[in-house]
């Protein structure tokens, strides 16, 4: 009885701490995941979107009409005693008018249109600043990859280093070796436990950085990431590359789009510089005459007025933003050319890498190693071949960061995902 008790107690504690595990740990987030979770969260973002429905809701109070006006009038009333015979405290006189203004060359069109213009720009820069946050967000997601990358080839480093003071240790037990090249070799071991601990602290702090993009409070070690960190020799043309920017930049939108508004802000101008007249209707009673009702127009002479200043700066207004939309659209084809420069120039170091470099440093590394064993090398020359192997290997991945971040960039440039 007492074993059975024994068994079901051991498999309870198990599977709580099973349960706890799962509890505790979270899945890792690839980047499709990363960016939405962001996309969703960003204070930022959210903010700009606000500021976007804002600009929406101004499109109904650009297209109010005029309210019409109401007057009542009583007049001679005659409250005192004495003068003529008439009713004491009576209406002599009383009438009701309602007046219109008519907005002529439409005005209140060419309001709304100007808001809704103003909305669209409004929108484009709003995914301006989704393109800027996300490539910042896509840095740091390439940061916590790479420092990922590092910190298992410094655990690899680490666990070979060990593995190589044992055989040794042996060697040293068995006289092959001096003291003196032992104890050496094992100094040389707090190197690689440098980098394991560095490695450690900078994937952390990528890790605190991603999360402060993302607003969230999850604690660093339940947070984790996963993606290919790894580079790709396919590249598309430049000119599709340059023509894909033209059309998805949401900054060139916008300035295009504001040589649009500026054009209609222009013919409101000039609208807003005829009259408008205002049309009334009243109806009244005198005694007199009994009832009545009467019609008015006002007009208004706008000798002195003409809305000229307003007129000239709107049509000034469009020459500059025609000149910022060219100065956006050089803009877009230096930021195209200058990452597409890099991602290439990326390529070109990588591939030698990939294709003899590392398979060599390790064929370098494995053989002097294998040869100080068996003392045919020295130990200067295994030292030396265990520090070209982790240049080489620092080196790869720095490049591969190098090339994610130029991929981002053109990313960036572009408006558009052109490197996944």
């Amino acid at each position: 009885m007492w074993r059975a008790v024994t068994r079901c107690l051991c498999f309870g504690i198990f599977l709580i701490g099973c349960l706890g595990d799962s509890a505790v740990a979270q899945k890792a987030l690839t980047w499709q995941e990363v960016r939405a979770k962001f996309e969703a969260a960003n204070p930022t973002l959210q903010a700009g979107q606000i500021g976007v429905d804002e600009f929406r809701a101004q499109e109904t109070t650009a297209y109010l009409r005029p309210n019409p006006n109401l007057s009542l009038l009583a007049d001679q009333i005659n409250p005192f005693d004495g003068g003529p015979p008439h009713s004491t405290f009576g209406f002599l006189l009383a009438s009701a008018t309602v007046d219109y203004l008519h907005e002529r060359q439409h005005k209140r069109e060419l309001r709304l249109e100007s808001a809704q213009k103003a909305t669209g720009i409004a929108t484009s820069s709003q995914a301006d600043l989704d393109r800027t946050l996300i490539f910042e967000l896509r840095m740091a997601f390439v940061q916590a990859l790479q420092e990922k990358a590092v910190l298992d080839l410094a655990r690899e480093n680490l666990a070979y280093y060990d593995h190589v003071l044992e055989v040794n240790r042996e060697r040293y037990k068995g006289g092959g070796i001096a003291q003196v090249d032992l104890d050496r070799l094992e100094i040389q071991r707090v190197q690689y436990e440098s980098d394991l601990q560095t490695a450690e602290v900078t994937l952390r702090t990528a890790k605190i950085q991603l999360l402060a993009l993302l607003n969230d409070r999850t604690p660093v070690d339940q947070f984790d990431v996963t993606g290919p960190f790894d580079f790709s020799t396919e590249l598309v043309p430049l000119d599709e590359v340059r023509q894909t920017a033209v059309e998805a930049r949401p900054d060139l939108k916008a300035a295009i789009q504001s040589v649009d508004k500026a054009k209609t802000d222009h013919k409101l101008a000039v609208a807003n510089g005829s009259t408008d007249p205002t049309f009334g209707f009243d109806v009244g009673r005198n005694p007199p005459i009994d009832q009545y009702i009467g019609f008015s127009v006002n007009i208004p002479l706008r000798v002195f007025d003409r809305n000229q200043g307003e007129k000239k700066r709107t049509e000034l207004d469009i020459s500059r933003n025609e000149r910022l939309a060219d100065a956006a659209k050089v803009q877009v084809f230096s930021d195209v050319d200058s990452a597409y420069a890099m991602v290439n120039s990326n390529i070109v170091l990588l591939q030698p890498y990939r294709d003899r470099y590392l398979k060599q440093a390790v064929r370098i590394r494995d053989t002097i190693s294998f040869s100080y064993q068996h003392g045919g090398a020295s130990l200067l020359d295994f030292l030396n071949a265990q520090a070209d192997y982790r240049s080489v290997q620092v080196n790869y991945l720095n490049l591969v960061a190098s090339y994610l971040t130029a991929a981002g960039q053109l990313n960036l440039a572009v408006g558009r995902e052109v490197i996944p």
